[in-house]
């Protein structure tokens, strides 16, 4: 058979229905075979939304995310979307058509090196110079891309080889010798770990996007409630562990909660699992959490003592280690009262600083309250999507995530328009859940395009959009850093979103008025259809709790 019918059958044996991606020369082949081919293709209108859209889809449904695309531009245009997908550890496989073998070298029309220009950010890239050695290719990438820490995997497919016919057998297994990720953690190294948890007096879990990568949000819970230990997540890790949970401390971080902070100040255990102590989190290194030890489980190796030494470092997959952790931690039978000094510590900061805001007293929405009302709203159960900036702070500050996969942002990369097409992914994957994207007036003119994908693919997201008129994170860095010297932040009245979203054949609604926002997100999210919600937002409120860059977890301020 034709090479590109191989990659739709192996497609097919991996299990994908949705593909994401824009056509042109170079891939015209793979167009042509995925025309009968049985997997629903969305029609994006820019190769970067396809690449996000695909990373949506893999994070709401842990399955692998594909993105289609041609060469050169076609291919180039990926490249935010894999980088991204390279820092969140997202499972995905970009596949792009390249100029013919004839031509690679000669500058031909719409050649582009895409696998030297993403050597730095893929998990691994394939240039197919065999057309017979794609099958293996296309299950090699997959294997790859979701297994270990799982990342993006690019395979590049020259226009003659996909054209040429090859004998097809189907692809059974694959065997790596080179690559065989150590999953189990080191049974030693688990028994060392729980005593140090047994000895314990302040002690934090900290968990990370890791641990929804594996799957394992039941086992961090179950290992979590193994004992009155208390609980922070990352940026990446909400929704692991309940955030109406009294062993919640909140988010840790830049704009994380003072509890959680002060408790990683103070702590003299942290517990680190699938979390990479980013900078976001750890503030000025030589001053983080200068009192503890370190546990780290993480299933990339390379991540264990890159930023902060590790005491006990286990290598493995987290839902494989948080089981064994968890029954040797419970057969060590702890005293539980060696706690109830920390507890008192961790109540009297959420007494003395919880997240709070001054609401307005007239009809004006304050940002943080639009969150409580999507809240509110969605019954807290909606998939959210998120761009970058204040909102995506103020969403995760606010909105209570209780279950894994339900709070889907870019946050290793923060790539501004990721939101809405991480959503219309989002929404491939899980057609019967509400999937609503809060975005910001910055992002979501970066990728608005997409809504037209959404419109003609009936994919019904809705975006609850916080319109401040700024680029409001930068905004208010210049307002607290920079002498309030507002350079390039004002976004201007253009465009008119009602009618933007009109022009896409999606519904607009306006809301100014904070005694309407709950009735609106409401009937936006009955509808039908797209729907794009803009509401009007306090101008110039800042996202506190903050650490300001560069400084330690007690010098919080706001």
């Amino acid at each position: 058979m034709r090479a590109v019918d191989a990659i739709m059958e192996c497609l097919k044996a991996e299990g994908v229905e949705h593909v994401f991606g824009i056509p042109g020369g170079a891939n015209l082949p793979t167009y042509d075979a995925l025309y009968d081919a049985g997997i629903r293709h969305v029609q994006c209108r820019h190769e970067q939304g396809a690449g996000h859209a695909a990373e949506g889809y893999a994070k709401a449904s842990g399955r692998v995310g594909v993105a289609l695309a041609t060469s050169g531009p076609g291919a180039t245009n990926l490249v935010t979307a894999i980088a991204d997908a390279m820092m969140d550890s997202v499972p995905t496989v970009f596949l792009t058509g390249q100029v013919r073998t004839d031509l690679i070298g000669t500058d031909g029309f719409q050649e582009a090196d895409i696998s030297g220009i993403t050597m730095p950010i893929v998990k691994h890239s394939i240039l197919i110079q065999d057309p017979r050695d794609i099958p293996k290719a296309i299950h090699e990438a997959f294997h790859i891309a979701s297994s270990g820490r799982p990342g993006p995997v690019l395979v590049d497919v020259p226009q003659d080889l996909s054209r040429a016919d090859i004998p097809y057998e189907p692809v059974t297994k694959v065997h790596l010798p080179g690559y065989q990720p150590t999953t189990d953690g080191n049974a030693k190294q688990i028994r060392l770990a729980a005593k140090a948890m047994a000895n314990a007096r302040r002690p934090v879990i900290y968990g990370g996007g890791g641990v929804i990568n594996a799957g394992a949000g039941q086992e961090f819970r179950d290992f979590s409630l193994s004992d009155n230990l208390p609980v922070t997540c990352t940026l990446m890790g909400l929704g692991s562990f309940p955030a109406d949970h009294v062993q919640w401390l909140g988010m840790p971080g830049m704009h994380g909660t003072r509890t959680a902070n002060y408790a990683m100040d103070e702590a003299d255990l942290i517990v680190a699992i699938g979390a990479r102590f980013d900078d976001r989190v750890t503030g000025k290194l030589s001053e983080f959490a200068p009192r503890a030890k370190f546990i780290h489980i993480d299933v990339d190796p390379a991540e264990i003592s890159k930023n902060v030494p590790a005491h006990i470092p286990i290598v493995g997959d987290a839902k494989s280690i948080l089981p064994k952790l968890t029954a040797e931690y419970r057969a060590l039978a702890a005293d539980p009262a060696r706690l109830e000094g920390w507890w008192q510590r961790l109540h009297g900061w959420q007494e003395k600083y919880p997240l709070r805001y001054d609401d307005s007293e007239d009809s004006e929405i304050k940002p943080q309250y639009m969150v409580e009302a999507m809240f509110e709203a969605t019954g807290g159960q909606a998939i959210v999507t998120s761009d970058v900036g204040q909102h995506q702070m103020w969403a995760a500050q606010y909105y209570g995530f209780t279950r894994p996969r339900q709070w889907i942002n870019s946050g290793g990369l923060g790539t501004m328009g990721f939101g809405l097409p991480s959503a219309m992914g989002a929404k491939v994957a899980c057609p019967d859940q509400d999937v609503v994207c809060i975005a910001g007036d910055g992002s979501l003119i970066m990728n608005v395009q997409e809504f037209a994908t959404c419109v003609d693919g009936q994919i019904p997201v809705k975006v609850f959009l916080m319109n401040n008129g700024y680029l409001g994170m930068v905004r208010q860095w210049q307002e607290l850093f920079w002498d309030k010297r507002y350079s390039s932040v004002k976004m201007g009245s253009s465009p008119d979103w009602v009618k933007l979203a009109e022009a896409f054949g999606a519904t607009g609604m306006l809301v100014s008025d904070k005694s309407e926002l709950k009735d609106a997100f409401r009937s936006a999210l009955a509808e039908e259809g797209p729907v794009l919600v803009d509401v009007r937002v306090t101008k110039e409120e800042n996202c506190y709790p903050m650490i300001p860059a560069g400084q330690a977890a007690r010098d919080m301020v706001g």
